[in-house]
C-alpha cells in the first residue's frame, strides 16, 4: 500500500458550498489523490483535552455554527465511523504518552465535513475525528509524528483550519482589495513551507508578518502542525495546492508526500 500525503486545507464556513470556484478546487485535489483506505480529521473547531476521539460511528453532524440559512442545516454527511481507526490511534498514542478519550456521541463539525460533501461526496470513506488537545505548535507537531505511521495503512490525514482567520477584519462584502496583513502572511507561509522552514512555521507567531493579525487566536492555524508532523520525517514534496482568497481571508491549502 501506497504511503498517503497528509493535507492541510482552509475549510471555509457553510457557505463553501454555494462557491463554485473552491467546490471544483476540492473536487479536483480529491480526484488527483490516492483513494484513502479511510480519513482522519483534526479540525479548528473541536479543541479538548485530553485528546478525544468522536465520530467512531455514524452519528448525526454537530452544526456549530449560527446566523446562517436553514439550508446549511440540513447538509447531511453519513460517513461510516472508523472504530479500527480509533484503535490504531489509542494504541499509537498510548505507546508514546498521550492520554486519550472517546466521546462516540459527537458528530463531525463543519470544519470536518463542509469540506468532505466536496473531496468526497459519496461519504463511503470511514471518517474519524480527533481533537486538538493543546493549541502549542510543538506538542501538536508531536502528536503528528506520532500518527505518521498511519499513513502506511491508506489513511489520509487531514488538519483543516484557514490560513489567515481574523473574522473581524474579513470584508463580507468580497469587494475591496485583499488587506496586507493577509497577503503578507500567506506569502510567508507559502515560502516557508517550499523551503521546508519547520522551526520557522512552529515559531510563525514569532517570525511571521503580522502573524497576531492574521492570527488574533491561533486555532485555524493549529490543524496545519499535526499534518506537517505526520509528514515531515519523509517529506519528499510539498506544495500549495490552492492559493487566492475569501472574503479578505488565505485560503491557501497544503499537501505534504
Amino acid at each position: 500500500m501506497a504511503r498517503m500525503p497528509t493535507l492541510y486545507l482552509s475549510h471555509g464556513a457553510p457557505p463553501l458550498a454555494d462557491d463554485a470556484l473552491w467546490k471544483r478546487q476540492l473536487a479536483n485535489w480529491s480526484a488527483e489523490l490516492p483513494r484513502p483506505e479511510s480519513i482522519l480529521m483534526v479540525s479548528a473547531h473541536w479543541e479538548d483535552a485530553p485528546l478525544t476521539l468522536g465520530a467512531t460511528r455514524t452519528v448525526p453532524l454537530v452544526y456549530d455554527f449560527w446566523g446562517f440559512p436553514d439550508k446549511y442545516f440540513q447538509v447531511r454527511y453519513p460517513a461510516p465511523g472508523s472504530p479500527g481507526l480509533a484503535e490504531e490511534v489509542r494504541r499509537l498514542l498510548g505507546s508514546s504518552g498521550h492520554p486519550t478519550h472517546d466521546d462516540p456521541e459527537r458528530g463531525l463539525d463543519h470544519g470536518a465535513y463542509v469540506p468532505l460533501v466536496e473531496m468526497y461526496p459519496a461519504a463511503d470513506i470511514p471518517v474519524l475525528q480527533v481533537s486538538m488537545p493543546t493549541l502549542d505548535s510543538r506538542e501538536l507537531f508531536r502528536l503528528g509524528r506520532d500518527l505518521a505511521p498511519l499513513r502506511d495503512q491508506g489513511v489520509l490525514i487531514i488538519g483543516s483550519g484557514f490560513t489567515t482567520h481574523n473574522l473581524k477584519l474579513a470584508d463580507y462584502t468580497n469587494s475591496k482589495p485583499v488587506p496586507s496583513w493577509s497577503m503578507e502572511f500567506d506569502d510567508w507561509i507559502d515560502r516557508a513551507i517550499a523551503a521546508r522552514d519547520v522551526d520557522a512555521v512552529l515559531d510563525f507567531l514569532d517570525k511571521a508578518p503580522a502573524a497576531r493579525i492574521a492570527h488574533p487566536r491561533t486555532e485555524h492555524f493549529a490543524p496545519l502542525f499535526v499534518s506537517l508532523g505526520a509528514a515531515v520525517d519523509d517529506l519528499a514534496d510539498q506544495r500549495a495546492v490552492i492559493d487566492g482568497f475569501w472574503y479578505g481571508l488565505a485560503k491557501r491549502s497544503f499537501q505534504f508526500n
